[in-house]
């Protein structure tokens, strides 16, 4: 009986996850380990005189300019100039490319329709269509948008459309026994089956979308983060530049972030989904 019982425990104890070191507080902090490595020893050489501040500017420079941008009000103001044109042209793009998807991904008649041409179009780099964009829609925020709106099109649709045709054919095929319609079936298994290959797009079009937003606005902007920087840069203010570029890293980040939440609520339905629960447990 001795024997049983401390046998018994012994799997017990063995089927319990085992903390994994990273988790909770300390793997959060882990996870700013280098950057703030990287701000130490960059403020350090700064001190040292070993780089040129001019060209180089300090992370403590980097914030002062940060503050006074912020005080002045330019700072929000451009921020949000910048927020607008991603959110509206990412919106059209996203349209877009789910409208193609969907068409080209439900029916040969729709692939054979749309699919080549966006293809062709897909091909061209469309950062190099500035100057037709500009005379076609001039200087004002439309080419601004429409470029994001094109550069974020295709991701939706390719992934969308990948993950349409990638639904297990036998899923189809059983949920057609029981009755379901083609709307149904779409409704309730392809478009679900779907779902992780369309978020896996929107993450790639929002990181086009704040791509293109750096480009656009550098070109006959008189509003937004970028002219902010073109416009530090006309005056040899690198601590502003510098500003601009962590502003857009923030911003690609958050976004991404945001897309990544959506993906763990939408998805938990999966059982091959990994979520942060599991990664705690050790599941790599």
């Amino acid at each position: 009986m001795a024997s049983a019982a401390v046998s018994v425990s012994s799997a017990r104890s063995a089927s319990r996850p085992r903390p994994v070191v990273g988790n909770g507080l300390l793997g959060s902090a882990h996870r700013f380990l280098v950057p703030v490595l990287i701000l130490i020893v960059w403020q350090a050489l700064d001190s040292l005189g070993w780089i040129n501040s001019r060209l180089m500017p300090s992370p403590v420079m980097v914030a002062e300019a940060f503050w006074q941008l912020l005080v002045t009000g330019q700072l929000l103001t451009n921020l949000w100039v910048s927020l607008v044109r991603v959110m509206v042209g990412l919106g059209i793009g996203v349209v877009l490319g789910v409208v193609f998807g969907l068409f080209a991904g439900l029916s040969r008649f729709g692939e054979n329709t749309v699919d080549s041409t966006l293809q062709m179009v897909r091909t061209l780099p469309h950062l190099a269509l500035i100057p037709l964009f500009i005379l076609w829609f001039g200087i004002g925020e439309t080419p601004k948008i429409a470029l994001i709106a094109l550069g974020s099109v295709f991701p939706i649709y390719l992934n969308l459309f990948a993950g349409i045709r990638a639904v297990d054919r036998k899923i189809i095929e059983a949920a057609s026994t029981l009755d379901l319609t083609r709307s149904e079936i779409i409704w309730n298994v392809i478009l679900p089956g779907a779902l992780p290959s369309f978020l896996v797009g929107l993450r790639y079009a929002v990181g086009i979308a704040w791509l293109t937003l750096v480009v656009a606005e550098q070109v006959n902007a008189n509003s937004g983060i970028g002219y902010l920087v073109m416009n530090a840069r006309d005056f040899l203010e690198t601590d502003v530049i510098f500003v601009g570029l962590i502003i857009y890293a923030i911003l690609g980040l958050t976004t991404d972030q945001m897309v990544r939440a959506i993906e763990r609520r939408a998805l938990v339905w999966r059982p091959s989904f990994v979520g942060p629960q599991q990664v705690n447990r050790g599941i790599v």
